[in-house]
């Protein structure tokens, strides 16, 4: 019930806002630009409204001047040079004119990191309901972090424009909102880069459970790839991209983090086409390049699929994804889920891994990340053996004990429970079951907890030695 009527709400203002606009020619902004935002550090910045066609439209801030005119359609466009970061002690005014008078002023401007955070309900799950809520949410006094929440909103056309505003992050506004109030993987990562950089960070959250990937793509991207095509204008496919992310576009971000892939547990093939297909089709909109993307493997869970290994081959399309797409990084949870509960509630620790990740490869801070990935497999004998990237120091087994959740087959591909153990930087495999392996799978079932990690504490990705194809 709190999900329709926030749909409601948002779409009876966004009826309100194009009405506005319909009946008035003053100079019109989205909401996205407005006052307490952060503008993107070290990117040009795209700042663009509506007006009455062929009014004169111009943007004034930090010494900058552009002048453009609105076109046919209303819209108009003009794109910033770099600024510096601008700290909350000095923040900055932006003024927009239009030559029939229209003036607008934006009050307390920062420059530092914008990132979109998405997906479907762990993203969206609120601060209020994770762990150590009443305290996190306390000590959320960060004034130099900017939060955007996206209402939930569905459209079968691209929208130009969402409702919201930036606030200043404080313990009132991150729990503000329906479910605990703002992102807590959002939350938790912004709050790391904020402390690591000390820089201004926006968060820009656009999220809603239980949605699959697909309504986050658009149908222009769905129908250019074969595999993909009949999904296009089916139902409501697209139908969050057209609602909730085309509305952002073309605002300056750093990069996106990405929770999602529960709603497509038991299409874990489609889905390796699917999120690739959907990470380039934000990329290629955006214009930004391929700008770093971030996913969350889904975490361990009975997701009732009849099938327990359904969700290793979700978690398996989301490695590929993260192996073989240009700046993309992969976070495991499977040693911090609840097998009892979908939305786990440490996501402390979830906002943590993805801000290690983001420090380490879109900032380039020398900082681990990642557990060991798997590489390649070799046969000696009655045994195979295991080769990881991301071995960091050394393979362990976190808790000390033997390694857990290996299965291995011979050419039958009959996968018997198997002893796996560490030699070096490999891992040697082998079962009395089978003389002669041909493959091997790491916690390959839906409520797999494995121990193998790296000695930064990171755990390893499962993985199917038969499944990369």
């Amino acid at each position: 019930m709190v999900c329709k009527n926030l749909v409601r709400y948002a779409v009876a203002c966004l009826i309100a806002i194009f009405a506005a606009t319909a009946a008035s020619a003053a100079v019109r902004l989205p909401a996205l630009i407005a006052d307490n935002m952060v503008l993107q550090r070290e990117q040009p910045l795209p700042i663009w409204g509506w007006a009455t066609a062929g009014e004169e439209v111009t943007v004034s801030i930090a010494g900058q001047k552009l002048t453009t005119k609105a076109g046919d359609d209303g819209r108009w466009k003009v794109t910033l040079d770099k600024l510096d970061v601008v700290p909350v002690a000095a923040p900055l005014e932006m003024t927009i004119e239009g030559s029939s008078g229209t003036a607008i002023k934006l009050k307390n401007i920062l420059v530092g990191e914008v990132w979109v955070c998405s997906g479907q309900s762990n993203m969206g799950m609120g601060i209020g309901a994770a762990n150590n809520a009443k305290e996190e949410i306390a000590a959320a006094k960060y004034p130099q972090m900017r939060l955007f929440s996206v209402p939930l909103v569905k459209a079968i056309a691209p929208l130009g424009d969402v409702h919201g505003d930036w606030r200043a992050c404080s313990p009132k506004t991150v729990a503000y909102g329906p479910w605990g109030g703002f992102s807590a993987a959002a939350y938790f990562f912004g709050r790391a880069l904020h402390r690591e950089l000390k820089v201004p960070v926006g968060l820009i959250n656009t999220s809603w459970g239980g949605t699959p990937a697909e309504f986050w793509t658009s149908e222009t991207a769905l129908a250019a790839e074969p595999s993909l095509k009949p999904m296009s204008g089916k139902g409501d496919n697209s139908s969050l991209y057209n609602g909730m992310i085309s509305p952002l576009i073309p605002f300056a971000i750093r990069g996106a983090i990405w929770y999602q892939g529960e709603a497509n547990v038991g299409r874990a093939m489609q889905y390796r086409t699917l999120l690739p297909t959907m990470i380039r089709n934000w990329r290629t909109d955006w214009k930004q390049g391929d700008f770093p993307f971030g996913i969350v493997q889904i975490a361990p869970y009975r997701y009732n699929n009849g099938d327990a290994t359904r969700c290793a081959e979700l978690w398996e399309a989301q490695l590929l994804t993260a192996k073989h797409t240009p700046n993309t990084g992969l976070i495991v949870t499977t040693d911090i889920g609840n097998i009892a509960d979908i939305h786990p509630k440490n996501k402390q620790e979830v906002g943590r891994r993805l801000a290690l990740w983001a420090l380490a490869t879109a900032y380039g801070r020398k900082l681990e990340y990642s557990g060991p990935v798997y590489q390649s497999m070799s046969v000696k004998g009655d045994k195979a053996v295991l080769k990881f990237d991301r071995v960091c120091g050394g393979l362990v087994a976190r808790d000390g004990k033997p390694l857990t959740d290996f299965n291995i087959a011979g050419e039958d591909k009959k996968f018997h429970p198997a002893v796996a153990e560490i030699a070096g930087d490999t891992i040697v495999v082998s079962s009395k079951e089978v003389p002669k392996p041909a493959a091997v799978r790491f916690a390959w079932r839906e409520t797999a907890e494995p121990n193998l990690a790296n000695k930064d504490g990171f755990p390893a990705s499962p993985f199917g030695t038969d499944q990369e194809k």
